[in-house]
């Protein structure tokens, strides 16, 4: 029995054939590309959008390149560093390119893991699934999770939402979160070439109710895209996507070139 509860009445849920079924009858049927469907529409925010396939398509050709890899780097060492334990939950996780290389890591490493991703767009975690079939994969949302108290002994969320609440609930006492945030300097050149007057990321103090501060580590390196559509990938995964006119998405459009720097900061905390 894994981590993955029923949506709607919390009970565990267990594979029978081809669904998640629990023990008061509810089924959830498992997709052909390997994942399961937890979202409740109860729980799909009114401005709450998965991505679309062409973004889900455009970031993973973008993280494929490895213009993160720095990030991915340093994401897998730190797991490793604090691992406590076989139950690692990607919060988020988009198409997978982070969970599968945790999940390679350990692999690598030998060291047992049961890893788990969930993300509110399905067209994500279908994309996830297809490459990853080692990992247990659902639709749901950050804030809604589908997963048992205290089940998990790691956790990861990279520019994902932040629900301290259910990240506690779901890590075990002493459990590991990892965070990826957007540093200061994140972006900066690309930014001058959207705004008339670009502004910094704020980084805001580490502090979290509920959890202690144990590392951050600091990734900053410039990256060289040579072509517009990494350009529109690379755009297309920022928030500035959807906070743009069409004047300041044109201005990127036009390029075909684009030097710029990634700055990230990964936070290591552990669950008190």
């Amino acid at each position: 029995m894994g981590i993955f509860i029923c949506p709607v009445c919390g009970k565990g849920l267990e594979i029978e054939a081809n669904s998640y079924k629990c023990e008061r009858g509810h089924s959830f049927d498992i997709a052909r590309s390997g994942y399961v469907n937890l979202l409740l529409s109860k729980h799909i925010g009114k401005a709450v959008h998965g991505d679309n396939k062409l973004m889900v398509q455009a970031r993973r050709d973008f993280l494929t390149k490895g213009y993160y890899s720095g990030l991915k780097d340093c994401l897998c060492e730190l797991a490793v560093k604090y691992s406590c334990g076989p139950v690692i939950l990607d919060a988020g996780c988009g198409e997978g390119y982070y969970t599968r290389a945790i999940s390679e890591k350990f692999d690598k490493a030998e060291i047992a893991s049961e890893i788990y991703g969930v993300d509110i767009s399905k067209i994500a975690v279908e994309f996830a699934s297809k490459s990853s079939k080692n990992i247990s994969f659902a639709a749901a949302s950050v804030f809604h999770l589908p997963v048992s108290d205290s089940s998990c002994d790691s956790l990861i969320t990279l520019f994902s939402p932040y629900c301290g609440d259910e990240f506690r609930r779901v890590l075990r006492k002493d459990g590991i979160m990892i965070m990826a945030i957007p540093s200061a300097d994140h972006l900066w050149e690309m930014k001058q070439k959207i705004y008339d007057v670009p502004y910094k990321n704020e980084v805001k103090p580490y502090e979290l109710d509920g959890f202690e501060l144990a590392e951050k580590r600091h990734i900053r390196y410039d990256i060289q895209l040579d072509s517009a559509e990494d350009i529109r990938a690379l755009f297309s995964m920022t928030p500035y996507y959807y906070r743009t006119g069409k004047i300041q998405q044109e201005r990127l459009y036009a390029l075909d070139k684009l030097a710029t720097t990634v700055d990230f900061e990964l936070l290591v905390y552990r669950n008190k």
